[in-house]
């Protein structure tokens, strides 16, 4: 029987229940950087897994030294990185030193002239209005301050996520054994088996996935650097570097990227004519990076994505569109590790389901 004291008891263990949900997520909603350092370092640790069991079974290194070796070489590569960029910063400041401004500035109030005319507008001395104390008085200039203050802050926090991860990662690659007998010690024993199944298998699938996805980069850098090479663009080898890292991002990257590559094309030839050689040479790089993402899209990232975590290209097609639209950018991005993991987990506990079978049957 169902008394008010059975009633109350329920509402009680329901309302505590709930708050002890709402404290959980806020707690990971206070500790969410640490999250995603912790999630950086475990990508960074699958990546690396490779070239730790190299020098581990081959080279014969210690844990320690391999750990070791392994972050010197990402803290070289992302050094590497960074310093590609200098030449073509300075080659860009180089070329934007040569713009001729007072042309530029003869073109623009002959425009204003002529929007003037033809709207029958009465002309507007901008530098009479600027010097108009109503006018500079509701100019704020102190937004130049915030902007200023909110780089060195990013700057900062960058080079503490850096240190962060970098220490994470260390002791993931080096403890990483340890790391999963103290596991097998937590886990409930009737799921012991399962969950460490599913934990290897999705090491194995999201290391492959990693090292797919490095190999689609590798194939979209080499045909951005050869339409770059073939259009005489100078800094060609870091155009194409930085377009092909943006194919990380599904859909959205290989747009920036090209919009991107036709900028940089655009101020690498001022002091060109602009009707002869600039807009058709950055049109033609638009027509070849056009090109190369087609080329992406319909033959080397279905191929090497479905290959590599063994799902069906339409299958990663669908995922990535609806993570894309349901979480934005971020969500096209983790889109196919998370699913990879997803389904892993359920053939492991679900293997009998019909739904989960059809999906998982290629794992």
């Amino acid at each position: 029987m169902i008394t008010s004291k059975i009633i109350s008891n329920g509402i009680l263990r329901a309302l505590a229940t709930i708050l002890v949900i709402a404290l959980a997520l806020y707690f990971l909603y206070e500790i969410q950087t640490v999250i995603v350092y912790l999630c950086i370092s475990l990508i960074l640790c699958l990546i690396a897994n490779p070239l730790v069991q190299f020098l581990k079974n081959k080279l014969k290194f210690g844990n320690s030294l391999a750990a070791t070796t392994t972050l010197i070489i990402f803290i070289l590569a992302i050094t590497g990185f960074i310093l590609l960029f200098v030449p073509l910063i300075i080659s860009q400041a180089n070329n934007l030193s040569l713009l001729d401004t007072n042309h530029l500035q003869q073109e623009f109030i002959q425009s204003e002239k002529s929007i003037e005319t033809y709207f029958n507008i009465q002309h507007i001395d901008f530098d009479k209005v600027l010097k108009n104390p109503k006018v500079t008085s509701l100019l704020d200039f102190s937004y130049f301050t915030a902007f200023l203050n909110s780089i060195l802050g990013f700057m900062a926090d960058m080079g503490m996520g850096l240190v962060s991860v970098f220490f994470i990662t260390f002791f993931f690659i080096k403890d990483q054994d340890a790391f999963k007998i103290s596991a097998r010690k937590i886990l409930p024993d009737t799921n012991e088996d399962k969950i460490l199944n599913s934990i290897t298998k999705i090491n194995h699938f999201l290391t492959r996935y990693f090292i797919g996805l490095l190999l689609q980069l590798t194939v979209v850098f080499i045909l951005y650097f050869i339409v770059l090479i073939i259009f005489g663009n100078k800094n060609a080898f870091v155009i194409a570097f930085l377009c092909a890292i943006l194919n990380i991002i599904p859909y959205i990257g290989p747009i920036i990227g090209t919009i991107l590559a036709g900028i940089l094309t655009m101020i690498s030839l001022i002091g060109s004519d602009f009707r002869t050689e600039i807009l058709p040479t950055t049109i033609y790089v638009i027509i070849g990076f056009l090109l190369v993402q087609a080329i992406d899209n319909n033959i080397s990232q279905p191929i090497i994505s479905s290959k590599s975590v063994n799902s069906h290209p339409l299958e990663i097609f669908l995922i990535t569109l609806i993570s894309g639209i349901t979480f934005g950018i971020v969500g096209m991005i983790i889109a196919i590790p998370v699913f990879t993991m997803l389904k892993v987990i359920l053939k492991e506990f679900f293997p009998e389901n019909k739904i989960v079978s059809v999906l998982t049957e290629r794992i």
